[in-house]
């Protein structure tokens, strides 16, 4: 099997999540490179390379934002004369440099993407949902030996991307619990831009014979299988982790795709409307139109197995094996 390379993106949790859903499926050892924190415990032969970050701004330097990041839109993020850009390459090409890689992983960045294939290690490139045809991404894609799509065939424009299906921390998980009426799980804690605590107060407050908990942010939840199962309605944002664990717990669903690059959010909740698996709302419903929305959510019988969810981490770990081998 070899080493695996890994480069997991800072942003959020979402892509550490799926790592930690694939990585048991892949033989092997692996490499993690990531500007997050090491966790306090990995998998059997892991290891964790820690990068310094690339968009800080030290004391006297210019913003980094106003260096000249896309290279006049090659890129998306190579700022001209930072320090910290320059070293967590460094650190990646060094690590190549020293230790043969049989492939690499990519989730995400173009960057990296393009300094690895330069290095000559084959890349497995993670793609993700919205309008990915800026010259960029199609960079990236086309030096990439696969592009691993974590969706069910056919929710996006794939460009013979391999989609695997939806990947969940929960995939094979048995359920053991039923919902409970009247319960409402709200997941993640950026949802809403404010004070999640307050909107859900008053959500709560319009919607009699209901009890809310929120996941997520301050109140964050480890584990929440146990959470998602009782929940008669769950409320979250519409991130590729997110509506994956929803498929897997066979969830009635309200999605508020947020706000991302390239329409990200946007792209999947228009897949999710047009399946019927979730109610989806363009922005946190106003305090009293929680109840008809909570209605119509009820309502849904939602058939989550288009979603793909069972044996999506092994056919992902399975399309890695093979790139390299």
């Amino acid at each position: 099997m070899g080493m695996t390379g890994w480069y997991v993106h800072h942003h959020g949790a979402g892509h550490l999540t799926r790592f930690r859903a694939v990585r048991p499926h892949l033989a092997g050892e692996v490499v993690v490179f990531s500007s997050l924190p090491e966790p306090s415990s990995l998998p059997p032969q892991t290891s964790w390379v820690h990068l310094g970050r690339d968009d800080d701004r030290p004391a006297g330097a210019p913003d980094p934002a106003d260096s000249d990041p896309t290279a006049g839109g090659l890129l998306h993020w190579a700022p001209l004369g930072h320090a910290g850009h320059a070293r967590r390459l460094a650190v990646i090409t060094d690590a190549i440099a020293t230790r043969r890689f049989d492939r690499f992983v990519i989730d995400v960045s173009v960057e990296v993407a393009l300094l690895v294939r330069l290095l000559g290690v084959a890349t497995v490139v993670v793609t993700q949902p919205g309008d990915r045809s800026d010259d960029p991404h199609r960079l990236a894609y086309a030096s990439a030996t696969r592009v691993l799509a974590p969706w069910p065939g056919g929710a996006h424009r794939s460009q013979g991307f391999v989609e695997v299906g939806g990947i969940s921390r929960f995939d094979g998980r048995v359920r053991d619990a039923e919902p409970d009426p009247g319960t409402v799980l709200v997941l993640g804690g950026g949802i809403v831009e404010g004070d999640l605590t307050e909107r859900v107060a008053r959500a709560a407050a319009a919607s009699p014979g209901t009890r809310w908990q929120v996941a997520g942010g301050p109140t964050w939840i480890d584990d929440p299988w146990l959470a998602l199962q009782r929940a008669e309605v769950v409320v979250a944002a519409a991130g590729q982790n997110s509506i994956a664990d929803l498929a897997a717990a066979g969830a009635r669903a309200v999605v508020v795709p947020q706000p991302r690059p390239f329409d990200e959010q946007a792209a999947t909740g228009r897949i999710l409307l047009d399946r019927s698996l979730a109610v989806v709302e363009p922005a946190w419903p106003a305090d009293d139109a929680w109840p008809a929305v909570l209605d119509r959510a009820r309502s849904l019988q939602p058939d989550w197995s288009l979603w793909g969810v069972a044996g999506a981490a092994r056919r992902a770990a399975d399309v890695i094996a093979e790139v390299g081998a």
